[in-house]
């Protein structure tokens, strides 16, 4: 008889999934960051275990320039075309994502404030577009995709986040973020460029409260109008905001790897998201930058399961989750929803025989 722990572990990797807080550059493999830095040398090492070494994160603010680092490495369309389809592969391949809302920061490779290195955001624009149809294609994946601020480049990289999503809008874009650190990068600034996005139509899904306290979630909420929180860890540092999120559905984009690694919080045994279940708050669960923190969506599915102590039902409820609080067609998710329910039933009739 199989042992309960790896019986649940064959359930959530073969659990069709849908993600919705995960970077493009992020995601990065050392697979890909290696050919890309074999293409470009320079501060990233192409060697596998100096790679590893790299990605080990002292803090926040070193995660955050490790990030660019790798950032750095993508120069040219082909390179934002590699990265977008192979992020692809890896997902629908060896994490059964059939849905994805891919993060993506534009302004950091067409660095229009420095036209001598970055691309045109036309270029940009085909290069992802280019690889969002092809890994549908191929892999069956469909991929939408949130156009993010990087705070760290305040009000001018914010200007033109907007210009390319309402300007130079890609056909899979559905949301406009806010990323990078949130130490002294307020949130009230950025209202401006987030009341323009959803006069465009895009849902707003700004990060807030993962290394600052909840009053940058009430900012997310109250002027920028969030839909979803990215992390919201220090939420449940406030009952009234875990109160008002409840009763309000609105979802916390939780990546518990990601916590830990930054020094969010100090381990997975004091991560809050047994708190956020017990305040009835929607969470999903996704995996942010996975091989930068030595995870993937499946491991995050495990972690959860244990925090949460759930069974496969529980596990596939979050699955499900997931798929409700995505901004994927409607469509779309009636059929990822039977996906789910197809997956647990046919493993609930296998345990049984």
């Amino acid at each position: 008889m199989d042992h309960p722990d790896r019986r649940l572990g064959d359930f959530i990797a073969g659990l069709p999934k849908a993600e919705l807080h995960v970077h493009h550059v992020g995601s990065a493999s050392e697979r890909i960051v290696a050919e890309l830095a074999a293409r470009h040398p320079g501060n990233v090492p192409s060697d596998p275990e100096e790679l590893r070494r790299f990605y080990e994160f002292r803090d926040f603010a070193h995660f955050i320039e490790v990030y660019l680092a790798v950032v750095d490495l993508l120069k040219e369309p082909e390179d934002i075309r590699l990265l977008t389809y192979e992020v692809a592969r890896e997902l629908a391949v060896g994490q059964q994502v059939r849905y994805a809302e891919l993060t993506c920061t534009p302004y950091t490779s067409v660095l229009p404030h420095d036209p001598g290195r970055g691309m045109a955001i036309e270029a940009y624009t085909e290069a992802i577009e280019d690889a969002r149809v092809a890994a549908q294609r191929d892999f069956g994946i469909t991929l939408q995709w949130i156009y993010d601020i990087p705070g760290e480049s305040g009000l001018p990289a914010a200007e033109e986040t907007l210009r390319f999503a309402l300007d130079h809008a890609p056909e899979g874009l559905v949301g406009f973020g806010l990323g990078g650190p949130e130490v002294g990068v307020p949130r009230p600034q950025f209202q401006p460029h987030f009341d323009a996005a959803r006069a465009a139509g895009l849902r707003s899904v700004p990060h807030a409260g993962e290394t600052t306290g909840p009053q940058t979630v009430w900012d997310a909420l109250d002027l920028l109008g969030a839909e979803r929180i990215g992390h919201g860890t220090t939420a449940a540092q406030d009952p009234e905001l875990l109160t008002h999120l409840a009763e309000r559905g609105i979802p916390l984009e939780v990546c518990p790897s990601s916590n830990v690694a930054t020094r969010a919080v100090g381990s997975l045994a004091e991560h809050p998201l047994a708190t956020f279940r017990d305040a009835a708050v929607v969470v999903t669960i996704n995996s942010d930058d996975p091989p930068m923190f030595g995870t993937t969506l499946n491991a995050e599915y495990e972690i959860a399961a244990d925090l949460l102590g759930l069974d496969e039902r529980g596990v596939a409820d979050l699955a499900l989750a997931a798929v409700d609080a995505s901004f994927a067609p409607d469509a779309l998710k009636r059929d990822l929803r039977a996906e789910v329910e197809a997956w647990t039933a046919t493993a609930a009739t296998d345990r049984a025989e």
